[in-house]
């Protein structure tokens, strides 16, 4: 009956991929997905390649002021880490996000998620800092080369927010944050640290472009190939819901005009004379609840995985007794 169960849950969540649990998730590195090791292989070669040959830097990574000869900086910048603390973090960053996000989203949707947010963030980086410069007349932002998969990791995190938002991520030592308010701790964080520490600032038109990048694809354009629906409209993946219940009556206002711009030819089904809305809210939260029982078998298998090494250990010093 179980395994009825199951088979019917897969066929239901069809064209999206099944997760990967099986794959042993108590042994470093097993649960991790081939679409994202293949990624972080490419992280790690960018970092290696600018050890080997530094000037390809100003080729490869984003500088506002060579962008329009070297056009295709929009694309390699997400994927060029400079310093070694960045490709590792990027790596490990992308291996866990991507361990939660690819069983629900399936391996084309996870990549053109990544092509997307990067690209846009990109363009988006490069138009902040073009303002900067016309504002502060500082050359310093036409100049400095910008690269890094930061963007992107913040846009996973949306991604996290959206199918797991109670998922508890750990930060330090025994504190832990619920997925849901990652974005906005990432966020806060990332501006108090370009106070503290000025040369940290320009990650931050990155950052807050890939978080903002992100939001605006799965809210209004992801698709989901089983229902042919687009976006997320529920409450739970609004805006607003990124800032805590006594900030959003002054956020809902400003999210409101892209909802507006992006929500106006949001498909109704017609009956007689009236316009009844497509039930894209609840194909977001049968999507949510995909996520979370994704997320719940893997657990399960780690948890049995563990038991099971557990088990072997004592039998084997057992039999070491006798």
């Amino acid at each position: 009956m179980m395994e009825g169960s199951a088979a019917s849950s897969a066929e239901e969540a069809q064209p999206l991929q099944p997760p990967s649990a099986s794959a042993g998730g108590a042994q470093p590195g097993k649960g991790f997905t081939k679409t994202c090791k293949g990624l972080v292989v490419v992280l790690l070669g960018g970092y290696v390649l600018l050890q080997v040959f530094p000037s390809a830097i100003n080729y490869l990574a984003l500088i506002p002021a060579r962008t329009i000869p070297f056009a295709w900086n929009l694309i390699t910048a997400g994927y060029l880490e400079q310093v070694l603390p960045g490709a590792i973090g990027s790596s490990l960053g992308l291996l866990f996000c991507g361990k939660d996000l690819e069983p629900v989203w399936g391996r084309k949707e996870l990549l053109r998620f990544i092509i997307l947010v990067n690209f846009f963030t990109s363009i988006c980086a490069f138009a902040i800092a073009i303002a900067l410069y016309y504002i502060t007349r500082k050359e310093s932002f036409l100049y400095t080369p910008l690269s890094g998969f930061h963007g992107v990791l913040a846009g996973l995190l949306v991604g996290l927010k959206q199918l797991l938002p109670n998922l508890e991520l750990p930060m330090c030592f025994f504190w832990k944050i619920k997925a849901k308010w990652m974005p906005l701790f990432v966020a806060v964080f990332s501006i108090v640290m370009a106070f503290i520490v000025p040369e940290s600032i320009n990650f931050l038109p990155t950052l807050l472009a890939g978080s903002y990048v992100s939001w605006i694809y799965l809210r209004y354009f992801q698709k989901n190939p089983t229902t042919g629906l687009k976006g997320d409209p529920s409450d739970e993946f609004s805006f607003a819901s990124f800032f805590p219940e006594f900030m959003r009556s002054v956020v809902e206002p400003v999210a409101s005009v892209f909802d507006r711009v992006c929500c106006g030819a949001r498909p109704s089904t017609e009956v007689g004379e009236h316009k009844l809305p497509v039930s894209e809210p609840i194909e977001a939260s049968r999507r949510r609840e995909r996520g979370e029982k994704v997320l719940e078998e893997r657990l399960a298998t780690e948890q049995s995985t563990a038991a099971g090494s557990i088990e072997v250990t004592l039998r084997g010093d057992a039999a070491a007794n006798v």
